[in-house]
């Protein structure tokens, strides 16, 4: 039964690489502190098909940034990529998949979508193209320059 949802491909991706990931969470549901805390977590309940296709892609060890959404609006962490596409827990239709993340470090500082909005090199993320989007794909430089804006 599951075979089906988890043997679609996903975007086209250079296969033995690390890919970056950028995926949103309503801190007020679940917070980078609650992963931390959690110390792995399912992120389950990704109901849009763009979304489920950028996470059936996802490889172990692969990392995303975590970002807050609604409140905040900002990155606030990184995470690793624990566990690949499985079914969803929270669909009884058997119809989503989830993968398990873990905290990796907590940015240094948040990196706002205000602040990434200003950033030529950050211009055609999919989080400015595509604002609703809960998963995205990230180049490993628009990766690298939010951790360089968390620092500086």
């Amino acid at each position: 039964m599951y075979g089906r949802i988890l043997d679609r491909p996903g975007p086209l991706l250079q296969e033995g690489k690390m890919h970056y990931w950028l995926m949103k969470s309503e801190p007020d549901v679940f917070s980078y502190d609650d992963l931390v805390a959690k110390g792995q977590a399912e992120w389950d309940g990704v109901r849009n098909h763009a979304a489920q296709g950028h996470m059936r892609a996802m490889r172990k060890g692969d990392l995303a940034l975590f970002y807050h959404s609604n409140i905040g609006l900002a990155a606030v962490g990184i995470m690793s990529i624990v566990e690949e596409a499985a079914p969803d827990s929270t669909d009884s239709s058997g119809k989503w998949i989830a993968v398990h993340v873990a905290p990796k470090e907590r940015l240094a500082n948040p990196v706002t979508l205000k602040a990434m909005k200003t950033q030529d090199a950050l211009s055609d993320m999919a989080i400015i193209r595509q604002p609703r989007l809960s998963v995205s794909p990230l180049t490993p430089a628009q990766f690298d320059h939010i951790v360089a804006m968390s620092k500086a």
